[in-house]
């Protein structure tokens, strides 16, 4: 498979979804959609895309390939104590109403983790959850707020209990949650974001993006929040000079907007 093979797949992906692969590390990416088109019986991509212009469910299932869908309830659990015990807190010194939004949400868990502990603070007319994502088979999935057994496995004894509904093997998220988070489909990399927000949430994402990439997204997130307000990111993406984007360190993989 040549170079110029991957390269007239990224442009032609990019003319039939808005998506630039590009933006990605291409060793991961070109690796991960390398192994699922062999899977499908492609030889190279060429073929492959060729395929999918006539097929949109080959098309849906490789845009979820592309998009990074792991997740789960209160994912590296000691952050999220630190955003219940200290930054919503000192959130609430300056308002007593909270903006929120969880950027590349996948399937649910993460959004709905957020709303589980704002309520722990605030009534529900006094949060906003928006809730983003590529993937618009994921975000179905997401309003349906079904999930297993792995994803749950973190989720506090007291909240489990008062906000999930086991049926066999599958835990059901409460209407109450459902009902506070609004899921929206949405390209961060090209689409516009709104201002204003107390607290973005985006996490475990930067890392497969190139780091021309990653400055202009934290540029637009930066721009994104209210002086004060705070950006939250993964266990592994620690932002080593948070001064050029507007930042100060908080706590670690929190940056407050000065």
């Amino acid at each position: 498979m040549s170079h110029n093979d991957y390269e007239r797949f990224i442009l032609t992906i990019k003319q039939m979804t808005g998506i630039d692969l590009s933006s990605y590390k291409e060793a991961q990416m070109k690796r991960r959609l390398t192994s699922f088109r062999e899977k499908k019986g492609y030889a190279d991509f060429e073929s492959y895309v060729k395929a999918m212009k006539g097929n949109q469910a080959l098309l849906e299932e490789c845009l979820e390939r592309m998009t990074i869908n792991v997740s789960e309830f209160y994912r590296n659990r000691s952050r999220w104590d630190v955003l219940d015990q200290t930054i919503i807190p000192l959130l609430l010194k300056t308002s007593r109403s909270l903006k929120t939004w969880s950027a590349a949400c996948s399937s649910g868990e993460e959004p709905y983790t957020l709303t589980m502990i704002l309520q722990k603070h605030l009534k529900p007319s006094q949060f906003s959850v928006l809730a983003t994502d590529l993937d618009q088979v994921i975000l179905e999935r997401a309003k349906l707020g079904l999930y297993g057994e792995r994803s749950i496995k973190e989720v506090p004894e007291d909240m489990l209990h008062t906000y999930f509904t086991k049926k066999e093997s599958i835990y059901e998220v409460d209407p109450t949650l459902k009902k506070n988070v609004t899921f929206k489909q949405q390209n961060l990399l090209t689409d516009s974001f709104e201002p204003g927000y107390d607290l973005i949430i985006c996490r475990n994402v930067m890392i497969y993006f190139t780091e021309e990439t990653k400055h202009a997204l934290y540029q637009k997130f930066s721009k994104a929040l209210r002086p004060g307000g705070m950006l939250f990111v993964g266990s592994t993406e620690q932002i080593f000079n948070p001064d050029t984007y507007g930042f100060k360190s908080k706590e670690t993989f929190f940056y407050e907007k000065v």
